[in-house]
């Protein structure tokens, strides 16, 4: 039986994404062609093609990928493999004379001999196996073919066992011979790192002949050749009496035994060495090939369990670590844009809100400023890991650090911040204060945050993590739009609501639970050295809750029109005015001239064009300014 054109299941890493996927192998061409469920979605390891069903499974509309240009991996790994002793009657024979065989004396085994191999053992098709010098002097080989359990199953009959049969693989079985022998069971010889190389496809049963051919071959020397049908127990018997006690799993992997032509059959014994190859073919499976490696070659399992991680990271959406930064452990989504050489300005989003929210003021500037944008840990498309503890002195270290790697002459850069962002700006110009030239706070809350405010964000992080973004989103926009952006202006709410539902629960409640502990902490916004604006609602509560505090650290203060009487979102701000005459410009440049940010300290105006956005579009002339006594 012919196999069909796309079964011949192989796991890969994709060259582009870095992503493990699965794709069809064509043996005779050596190209990966992509596979994808019917949805376009891409496949990553084979148990979800044995859970979906090959009928749900077709090719990608991705070209070709030859072999020689990706990481091949085992077809199926994660888990230990059943495995079988003895179950050829030439090769239970050569092991019972051998010397090595510490189980029962007969010739031929009475019941299945059963034993595992470590899954920290099988490695790909062209990997190195390990010599392990010093462990083992007897290191052997035993081309076997592969059993996928394909659905799960308890007692199952012998007369039902292939239907719970998924398909076949290759698998050499090597073995530390005197291991083996020294410890009676098998599992500490059969279970050394990269003694279990698998694949390099997988093929469901119904794309195979019945009778299955294995031949293996060391240095081009045919050593073992054999059928199924010469199995001592049959697949179904194996099936059948591994189920007895146990259920089997979709995915398990049985290595079905070893037929006669192992090293130690031969005199003298013929265990591998240094540069050796071995090859093990099977009917309509190709070939898995490995080469023994040189005895001081480094071992590669100890890396790659030492990447594994059990601890979970949530909001992993940059597919392929695209536009992500690394910052000591973390990742950080980063942009640069506008004019390398302009003035720069560095912005810090909200509580719920990400770098894409600055949009329409990264527009106005990016002709004639240095713009550096990041999404905070947990927010927008920044991971965050379980074991990372987000506080607002974290975040301002964050962007301190993405600052560094971005801007090597670490040039002062005027802040522009929104909502809890304001909190991580003005840490950020306290902790570090030659990186800060000025500060432009919308919507700041207060330090220390009060401990009402500070209870509700506690219980909206447990909120989040219990129901989701969409328990909250209501009360967030509520909240944080003033009435007339909620009765007259849908694009704000839209966009509120799609910032808030596009974040991460995980990611969104760490950062509410880090706007909370700022309760116990009070920024000494006395000591701040730098031009500072507050562009906040005429009534925000926020703000006038602590006025005493925001007059120690204020420079100069300007409110958006009265109605405008929320704690006003990024987004509302971003759209309340918007002067397209030069005079506007000017007015403004005017206002900036006679202000207290005049002179050496006075800001560029293509930086202050963001009170311009603050002001009422039906007002042509000059926001209504404010200066704190």
């Amino acid at each position: 039986m012919a196999t069909s054109p796309s079964t011949n299941y192989c796991a890969y890493i994709d060259p582009n994404s870095g992503q493990h996927r699965i794709g069809h192998l064509d043996l005779a061409t050596e190209q990966i062609h992509p596979l994808v469920f019917l949805s376009g979605t891409r496949i990553s390891d084979l148990y979800q093609v044995i859970e979906a069903g090959g009928e749900n499974i077709q090719l990608g509309r991705e070209d070709s990928i030859p072999l020689s240009q990706v990481k091949l991996l085992p077809p199926i790994s994660g888990r230990d493999i059943l495995a079988v002793g003895k179950n050829y009657v030439e090769h239970a024979k050569e092991f019972n004379s051998s010397g090595f065989d510490s189980s029962d004396k007969n010739d031929q085994p009475t019941f299945p001999v059963i034993f595992t191999k470590r899954a920290t053992s099988i490695i790909a098709h062209g990997d190195q196996v390990l010599l392990h010098t010093g462990f083992t002097e007897t290191p052997d080989y035993e081309g076997e073919i592969g059993v996928i359990i394909g659905k799960a199953g308890h007692k199952i009959p012998e007369s039902e066992a292939m239907d719970y049969v998924w398909g076949y693989t290759i698998i050499n079985d090597f073995t530390a011979r005197e291991k083996q022998r020294d410890h009676k069971q098998f599992y500490i010889g059969k279970s050394p790192d990269t003694f279990c190389p698998i694949g390099p496809i997988a093929v469901p049963k119904e794309h195979l002949p019945t009778n299955l051919q294995l031949q293996t071959f060391v240095n081009g020397e045919k050593r073992q050749e054999a059928t199924l049908d010469q199995l001592i127990f049959s697949i179904p018997t194996l099936v059948s009496c591994l189920s007895q006690g146990q259920t089997l799993k979709p995915g398990d992997t049985l290595a079905t035994g070893t037929p006669y032509g192992v090293g130690f059959g031969f005199r003298p014994m013929k265990f591998l060495q240094a540069g050796d190859e071995v090859k093990v073919s099977v009917t309509g499976l190709g070939t898995l090939t490995n080469y023994m490696a040189a005895t001081d070659a480094i071992n590669p399992t100890v890396e790659r369990v030492k990447s594994q991680s059990s601890i979970p990271v949530a909001n992993q959406k940059a597919r392929g670590h695209e536009g992500l930064v690394k910052i000591g452990t973390k990742e950080l989504f980063t942009q640069v844009q506008g004019q390398t050489e302009g003035p720069p300005v560095i912005f810090i989003h909200g509580l719920g809100g990400s770098s894409t929210c600055f949009s329409p003021l990264v527009t106005k500037l990016s002709s004639t400023h240095a713009l550096y944008l990041s999404d905070l840990e947990g927010h927008g498309l920044s991971p965050t890991n379980a074991l990372s503890e987000i506080t607002i002195a974290s975040l301002a270290s964050d962007i301190r650090d993405v600052y560094h790697n971005a801007r090597l002459d670490r040039k002062p850069a005027t802040v522009i911040a929104h909502s809890m962002g304001c909190l991580v700006a003005m840490e950020l110009a306290l902790e570090n204060s030659e990186l800060v030239s000025s500060l432009i706070l919308m919507g700041p809350p207060p330090s220390p945050l009060p401990e009402a405010s500070s209870a509700g964000c506690f219980a909206r992080a447990e909120l989040v993590r219990n129901k989701g973004m969409v328990a909250v989103v209501d009360a967030v926009v509520n909240a944080g739009l003033s009435p007339k952006a909620r009765e007259g202006n849908p694009l704000a709410v839209a966009a509120t609501r799609m910032s808030l539902l596009g974040q991460d629960p995980e990611g969104y409640a760490k950062a509410c639970t880090a706007l909370a502990k700022s309760a116990t902490e009070t920024l000494d916004t006395a000591s701040l050295n730098c031009p500072t604006f507050i562009l906040t609602g005429e009534h925000d509560t926020d703000l006038y809750y602590s006025i005493n505090f925001f007059k120690e650290m204020m420079k100069l203060f300007y409110t958006a029109d009265k109605d405008l009487d929320g704690h006003v979102s990024l987004q509302e701000l971003m759209q309340a005015y918007n002067p397209t005459d030069e005079k506007s410009f000017k007015d403004l440049e005017e206002v900036f001239r006679k202000s207290e940010l005049s002179g050496d300290n006075r800001l560029s105006l293509g930086e202050f064009l963001i009170v311009a956005f603050l002001a009422d579009e039906r007002k042509k002339g000059h926001p209504d300014g404010k200066k704190i006594e």
